[in-house]
């Protein structure tokens, strides 16, 4: 039987799992224009202890997101909108972050290489076109996952699972998880918010 919002085990439950989020820990999404891989990628930042999710969409909507399935992730993911890319990075850099961009160019590093426990804000692409052109100009810093196989690239939303757990996998071993969690006051803003989903 499903939990009730304001059952012990509930308010036990939001607690245990905001103790956890990850306050230097964030995504970019940059143009990803279907709905299935947003919701993917939301489920997987909830999965990975990423509180907040940058959305970047100029040119084109924010697609519409349904209530089912993974796309019940959004509940507890806030969606930050830009439609600047300059004004982003100054922000997500005036924060601290240091951003990373995924792709293939000839100073690309493997992902186990890129050191997950700095405060980090990875930047995923457009299914078809990749990162835009002047955000790409911004971030010099670039990552790829490493494959085996003869198709060389992942569908963004796996990719985003991929990079999320390598984080996850770092900041787990090295005992960062409570460490880096958002501050208390922030802690009791979400569960006000969240006993109320």
């Amino acid at each position: 039987m499903k939990d009730t919002p304001r059952t012990d085990r509930r308010k036990l439950r939001i607690k245990d799992v905001l103790c956890r989020r990850q306050r230097d820990l964030t995504l970019v999404m940059n143009n990803i224009h279907d709905p299935h891989n947003v919701s993917a990628i939301l489920r997987s930042c909830d999965a990975f202890a990423v509180p907040d999710v940058h959305l970047l969409y100029v040119g084109q909507p924010f697609p519409e997101v349904g209530r089912k399935s993974s796309a019940s992730a959004r509940k507890w993911v806030r969606r930050i909108r830009h439609r600047d890319a300059g004004e982003m990075v100054q922000r997500l850099e005036g924060q601290g972050l240091c951003l990373i961009r995924t792709g293939f160019g000839p100073q690309s590093i493997s992902l186990p290489e890129w050191d997950f426990t700095r405060p980090t804000a990875v930047i995923l692409g457009n299914e078809h076109s990749g990162v835009q052109e002047d955000l790409e100009q911004m971030v010099a810093q670039e990552i790829y996952i490493p494959m085996q196989g003869m198709v060389q690239s992942l569908n963004v939303s796996v990719a985003a699972a991929v990079i999320l757990y390598e984080a996850f996998r770092q900041r787990h071993q090295a005992g960062l998880l409570e460490e880096r969690a958002l501050p208390g006051d922030r802690q009791d803003e979400l569960y006000h918010e969240w006993i109320q989903k």
